[in-house]
């Protein structure tokens, strides 16, 4: 895995004008601490940032006086909008050393389920792994072709790579195929759907995000 070297600043003054000056100026306030040394108050690029979190990156190197510090970016604080970064969290790390972080998960395949008119539903975004800090993944990939309509695939069925262990409880739900609830009641009352549908609308399984409006659009 290749590291980024992002060169930082020590920030001196510290306080909101001053960061405030630093965002005007394209420049991103940080903190990095841990092992038992003092924090430190730090400047990057924001675009540097931006495009390491773009790529899903969990580790980077900080460059300062010549001297390089792995960190993981434990931390993001955003604008408003949910869309700018206005503050980091680094934590100082060893490449040899364990950590616990999350990473996002990567649908792959089609279910064969949705071919029998089921919807693949997702559950969670992202898992809580342990392994060693040159060994995070920027994602980790899941294939959901072999899920039939009423299968589900929880965190305990993920093919981790050797050394890496899930912290996210086993029994947690990632994906599943269902019918919706609308045809499923289609079904049982043999029907051409009409009162069925009167009902109310497809039941929402997913979570995050899809809860708040797009839950029901199945997953590519």
């Amino acid at each position: 895995m290749e590291i980024q070297t992002l060169k930082v600043d020590k920030r001196t003054p510290a306080g909101s004008r001053a960061a405030a000056r630093l965002r005007r100026a394209g420049k991103l306030p940080a903190i990095i601490y841990g092992h038992k040394r003092e924090p430190v108050g730090l400047t990057l690029v924001r675009h540097d940032v931006e495009m390491q979190l773009a790529h899903g990156a969990h580790l980077i190197n900080l460059e300062m006086e010549g001297r390089k510090q792995p960190c993981l970016i434990k931390d993001v604080q955003y604008d408003h909008l949910g869309s700018t970064p206005i503050h980091v969290d680094l934590t100082r790390v060893e490449l040899d050393e364990r950590v616990k972080v999350r990473v996002p998960i990567e649908v792959r395949g089609h279910a064969k389920g949705v071919a029998d008119g089921g919807v693949l539903f997702l559950d969670v975004a992202e898992v809580e792994v342990e392994c060693k800090v040159a060994e995070i993944p920027d994602k980790i990939r899941v294939d959901v072709g072999h899920l039939e309509l009423d299968q589900v695939l929880h965190v305990k069925d993920l093919e981790l790579p050797d050394g890496m262990v899930a912290i996210t409880d086993s029994e947690s739900v990632v994906a599943m195929v269902k019918m919706p609830a609308v045809k499923a009641a289609e079904v049982a009352e043999g029907t051409d759907g009409t009162p069925a549908a009167a009902e109310g609308e497809p039941e929402v399984i997913a979570k995050g995000k899809a809860e708040e409006g797009d839950a029901e659009k199945p997953a590519e």
